[in-house]
């Protein structure tokens, strides 16, 4: 039987929108990338309440009505005589009854139903428009392509623009719980064991329950684990990024090659795939929300010192091993594979380290802005900088696998330049190693 962990916060909003749909018909969009958990999150907050949670397949428009008819007899009590045939008639019924009768409404992987019937969108806001003053639905749509989701409720043309009277947007799970599901797994785990899991998954639902269900609760067994014909890890990058983008997805491949591989400036990227990569590296950033724009903390937007990073943690480890040495993969020459991972895991986790220890701080302490620093000519370079604008604090870390490469008085000479952007400011330095994970 699985656990379900945490979300204490979603449900805890969840369930304050639920009540004041009591009175109020209420609209949540719930977004989030593939594989974090918005399904599990959903079923188990309607558990114990009259809801009922529709499922969008692409199967044709009559069909889905008759699936979705049902489950809306058996879930809620909605009895309509006769067999209904398009969508925009069930939902109308559906908002009929709510007028008398307060449930919750779940429609998963809601924007496939662009696949089944493009008009729905337009349809579906006439009805919500005209009913939504006398109804007491509590209405929940969520989605796993990021792009899409965003088009349909952000893009001022489509026609549920500003419907949606809550938002949001499930994150992966926080350092501190995944440390609680390890150790439920493994009550012997190592530091070590966390950053492998930490560098896998980066908190992901989906991809935590992949390796622990499957025994892999140590770094070596993940890695074997990983490394194996019929692992999902393989091919989920590829797959999961071909629903976000299309078929034209090459160039945007080989651009996250490169910033996976560490060429993380516009101009090194440029030089790697042999073209000007700024339209692309801002669909990926704005569109598809694979990567981010870092630059250094407190400069100002404009700055060109700025570097690109892979912002989730799989996605970053797929493409530094999975992609680039994707010929293995298809040989079947797993053992080779596996070789080339551990021969360069200790130098791809010391980011991996950095990132994990920027989520702690973030979960643990009252931040302001959060970031690293590096000069123009990157000769000082500082890798986490956590401030309180509100105590007129800051903390600077550096961050090592091993405690005993950490040279504080390095840190402390490094940040007199960074200082001199926070006038009136106390600063305390510390090293953080893989012992105080």
């Amino acid at each position: 039987m699985e656990v379900f962990y945490d979300r204490v916060n979603e449900i805890k909003v969840l369930s304050q929108i639920e009540k004041q749909a009591e009175h109020n018909a209420c609209f949540t969009v719930l977004s989030g990338r593939r594989r974090i958990g918005k399904t599990e999150l959903l079923k188990h907050f309607i558990k114990d309440k009259k809801a009922a949670y529709l499922f969008t397949s692409r199967s044709s428009e009559k069909s889905l009505c008759t699936v979705w008819q049902k489950i809306l007899e058996e879930s809620i009590g909605l009895k309509i005589f006769g067999n209904i045939e398009n969508l925009s008639d069930l939902f109308e019924q559906v908002m009929i009854f709510s007028q008398s009768n307060h449930f919750t409404l779940i429609i998963d992987e809601f924007q496939d139903i662009e696949y089944v019937n493009k008009s729905f969108f337009s349809q579906m806001q006439n009805i919500w428009d005209s009913h939504k003053s006398s109804s007491t639905i509590n209405l929940i749509v969520c989605g796993s392509v990021y792009s899409l989701m965003t088009k349909i409720f952000q893009d001022e043309k489509e026609p549920l623009f500003g419907r949606a009277t809550h938002s949001i947007h499930l994150k992966p799970f926080t350092p501190s719980v995944v440390k609680t599901i390890l150790k439920d797994f493994n009550p012997n785990y190592t530091n070590e064991d966390l950053l492998c899991l930490y560098m896998l998954s980066g908190g992901v639902a989906k991809y935590i329950f992949l390796l622990m269900y499957a025994g892999a609760v140590t770094k070596e067994k993940m890695i074997d684990s990983v490394c194996n014909m019929a692992s999902p890890f393989l091919i989920d990058g590829r797959d999961i990024l071909i629903s976000e983008i299309g078929k034209d997805y090459g160039v945007y491949f080989s651009i996250l090659q490169a910033i996976a591989t560490g060429h993380t400036t516009q101009s090194e990227i440029d030089s790697i795939v042999q073209k000007n990569t700024g339209a692309y590296l801002q669909n990926l950033q704005k569109v598809f929300g694979i990567i981010g724009q870092i630059r250094p903390l407190l400069s100002k937007p404009e700055s060109r010192n700025a570097r690109w990073q892979i912002t989730d943690e799989y996605m970053r480890f797929y493409f530094r091993f999975i992609y680039t040495n994707q010929y293995l993969v298809e040989l079947g020459s797993y053992d080779i594979l596996k070789q080339f991972i551990l021969r360069d895991y200790e130098t791809f986790t010391g980011k991996t380290l950095e990132q994990y220890f920027t989520a702690k701080i973030l979960e643990e302490e009252t931040v302001s802005k959060i970031g690293g620093w590096w000069d123009k000519k990157s000769q000082n370079e500082i890798d986490i900088i956590a401030t309180n604008d509100l105590e007129k604090s800051c903390k600077i870390y550096e961050v090592k696998r091993q405690s005993k490469k950490i040279n504080l008085d390095q840190v402390r000479t490094k940040s007199e330049a960074f200082m001199e952007n926070l006038d009136g400011y106390t600063c305390k330095t510390a090293g953080l190693s893989m012992e105080d994970m």
